[in-house]
């Protein structure tokens, strides 16, 4: 955070200047103290409180807020919080949050590590016209001091969803289950959810199963996962604007006509080619999937399937262009 004394208090609007007129003579006196390096914030008006709240980027917000329960009363009391988007990482050796700023041109990652030699430590960076800062803080229990200021930030930043979460489902695979039950007691949907795992070797069918069945995912859902069961449990979310399986070997003809996604893509998957050719008849006949726009499939070979699967249907609107 910058030192309070360096705040640009001349370069408030107008208002704000207003207001801080009726209190000069406290601020003559705050300003007399700038040598100590101490500037009472919370002494001035609320609307002076609040433009210097926007010259905050969110790392300095969190740290403000977790100061007090004063401070934390005060960060929850602004008003222009919806700008940013929260973003949750789930991965080797760091748990993440990050908040994207307006038109994603301001990143700002607090991360959590087990690594001590990586604590205070900060990094700012200038990419493609984004500005990407992150901090970390080493933790000796990552996990739980991570669900604690994810907590903290989504009350501050007034979320009622969170906007995306990314977990590597094979990183802590003993505390997977603690943070599913998490998010499920948070009670906060995810609009966006990339689920992968490092190792194909790992079984995590069970853990992902619970996240799908625990968690409301509201827009898109994307697994890079290597699920062992044919017949697993897992619940595919409803009403999707884009579902992509990287791995859909167990997404049978019957899972197949459950999915309820405008925007589908399906690879390696090991439907026949009878059952494809039947699905598409009654997609076409709107018997099926009807929320379903775009349908792409990966590993197959055109002219086979134009002749083992479209060979007796009547394409319409371009379907058979869109890419197989």
């Amino acid at each position: 955070m910058k030192p309070l004394k360096q705040l640009p208090i001349l370069r408030l609007p107008f208002r704000a200047m207003e207001e801080l007129s009726k209190r000069m003579h406290s601020i003559i006196k705050m300003i007399s103290n700038r040598r100590d390096n101490k500037f009472p914030i919370l002494c001035l008006p609320f609307l002076a409180i609040e433009e210097i709240f926007k010259t905050m980027d969110p790392i300095e917000i969190i740290n403000f807020s977790l100061i007090s329960k004063r401070t934390r009363t005060v960060a929850k009391l602004m008003s222009f919080y919806s700008k940013y988007l929260v973003h949750l990482y789930v991965r080797n050796f760091t748990l993440d949050i990050g908040l994207l700023g307006t038109k994603k041109m301001v990143t700002c990652t607090y991360i959590m590590t087990s690594d001590k030699k990586m604590n205070g430590k900060s990094e700012e960076k200038e990419q493609n016209g984004c500005i990407e800062r992150e901090v970390y803080n080493y933790s000796k229990n990552p996990v739980e001091e991570w669900k604690q200021l994810v907590t903290h930030v989504l009350d501050i930043f007034k979320k009622q969803a969170i906007d995306g979460l990314l977990m590597q489902m094979d990183a802590f695979v003993d505390q997977n289950i603690s943070i599913i039950n998490f998010f499920k007691v948070t009670e906060k949907p995810v609009n966006n959810c990339f689920l992968y795992q490092l190792n194909h070797q790992n079984n995590v069918d069970a853990n992902v199963a619970y996240l799908l069945n625990s968690v409301t995912i509201n827009n898109s859902l994307d697994t890079w996962l290597d699920i062992k069961k044919y017949y697993f449990d897992g619940k595919i979310p409803k009403n999707l604007k884009g579902l992509n399986i990287n791995n859909s070997r167990w997404i049978g003809y019957e899972r197949l006509l459950e999915i309820d996604s405008k925007n589908v893509t399906l690879e390696n998957d090991k439907i026949s080619n009878k059952e494809w050719n039947l699905f598409l008849k009654k997609w076409i006949a709107m018997e099926t999937n009807v929320n379903l726009e775009f349908l792409q499939l990966s590993r197959k070979h055109l002219e086979t399937f134009r002749a083992h699967v479209l060979h007796d249907i009547h394409m319409k609107c371009g379907m058979e262009s869109q890419r197989l």
